[in-house]
């Protein structure tokens, strides 16, 4: 009878290492599966990013250049920052004198 408890104990021992073993390997297996799919996904994610900037640069490339807007004449850009001082005058943020120094300024006086 001793015999064949011994037997049983040494069966059952031998059971649970080889399946902790088998534990150990299917989670190294999962770890290398998860590792290799992250890297998968990262090389479709940079693929997917230079495929979508390459769409942007062709619709840029598509667009007509905007036009230039042309230059003011140089009589309206006075005219403009003059109506730029009275509206800083008639809000308060410029006093008579200051008006009247930045107005003889940009008219050179």
């Amino acid at each position: 009878m001793r015999a064949a408890a011994t037997t049983a104990v040494v069966a059952g021992t031998a059971g649970a290492v080889s399946h902790r073993q088998q534990q150990r390997y299917a989670a190294k297996d999962q770890a290398a599966y998860d590792q290799q799919n992250a890297a998968a996904q990262s090389d479709q994610q940079a693929a997917d990013m230079q495929a979508m900037q390459a769409q942007l640069d062709a619709m840029q490339a598509q667009q007509p250049a905007a036009a230039a807007p042309a230059a003011a004449p140089a009589g309206n850009d006075m005219m403009a920052q003059l109506e730029q001082l009275s509206q800083l005058k008639n809000a308060g943020v410029l006093d008579d004198a200051e008006f009247a120094a930045a107005k003889a300024k940009l008219l050179g006086i």
